[in-house]
């Protein structure tokens, strides 16, 4: 089961990434976080009410707050780097994060077998290359490799912290609209704050008409988001956290993929040899 969440994590993490990138070619990235996020902690709320899940609020739910308090920095950490560029280096830099839910698994006595280390080693490998990494061309600016390893270590803290947050599948429900609801706010007093210093908020071609327009894709890409939070956590508990993590963390390569059958980008032989070791360490570890 650990295998089968994971990996369902990565299809909703690498989707999610996918769309998002759509829609902030339209829209301002802090825009499309808050907006994406409020329909999402909208779902959720009802999903709480419905299921009871209140009833499970308890102490681990600060662990929930941490993750919603961190998890806005790291996003739009991630998407400015991914302006300053180049994002061939950038965006599988931006993987790294999954050293943080395996450390905190190793720290914690987990021991991977010989077979499931070869594929942890694997998978790694694998991400970093489908990412299309530029070994070449335009130097990498300080600022953006410090602000993508901001990200990274984000993103690998909020799936420690999510894992953490309950222990039942409501107390789930409970924990994952906490986390969004902080993210309501933490993104909220960000863009209050831009709008207030005069920079744009709204797409500057059709304003809100546009935003309305992609109300689909961006609750796509917000429930998406919160699934695959979800999904982690399930992983975390059912299975070995370093097992989990790597799996989870394969989501480059769906990235990859929907770029290249829906926009029909082309696919650099690095990334293709990538998505292949990538794949390999996931039947490794699901097999180890």
């Amino acid at each position: 089961m650990v295998a089968l969440f994971a990996l369902t994590t990565a299809l909703l993490m690498g989707l999610a990434d996918f769309g998002g990138g759509l829609l902030t070619r339209r829209a301002p990235a802090l825009t499309v976080v808050f907006a994406s996020q409020s329909i999402a902690v909208t779902v959720l709320g009802v999903i709480v009410v419905a299921t009871s899940a209140w009833q499970e609020a308890g102490p681990r739910l600060w662990y929930a707050v941490a993750a919603g308090a961190i998890g806005p920095v790291a996003l739009l950490s991630f998407y400015k780097a991914l302006a300053l560029g180049p994002m061939g280096v950038v965006s599988p830099l931006g993987s790294l994060g999954v050293a943080v839910p395996v450390a905190v698994g190793l720290a914690a006595g987990e021991r991977p077998g010989p077979v499931q280390i070869a594929g942890i080693g694997t998978a790694v490998v694998g991400i970093l290359l489908a990412g299309g990494p530029e070994l070449r061309g335009a130097p990498v600016r300080r600022q953006a490799v410090a602000l993508t390893f901001v990200a990274a270590f984000g993103f690998g803290a909020v799936m420690t912290l999510i894992a953490q947050a309950s222990s039942t599948v409501t107390g789930l429900f409970l924990a994952l609209f906490v986390q969004r609801a902080v993210n309501i706010a933490v993104g909220g007093t960000a863009l209050a704050v831009t709008a207030r210093r005069g920079r744009p908020v709204l797409p500057g071609d059709g304003g809100l008409r546009v935003l309305w327009s992609s109300l689909p894709l961006l609750a796509f890409v917000g429930l998406a988001d919160v699934a695959s939070n979800g999904t982690y956590a399930l992983a975390a508990q059912t299975g070995p956290v370093t097992v989990a993590a790597v799996l989870s963390h394969l989501y480059p390569v769906v990235t990859v993929l929907a770029a290249l059958i829906v926009l029909k980008e082309r696919l650099r032989g690095v990334q293709a040899a990538g998505a292949g070791l990538a794949l390999a360490g996931s039947v490794l570890l699901a097999g180890g």
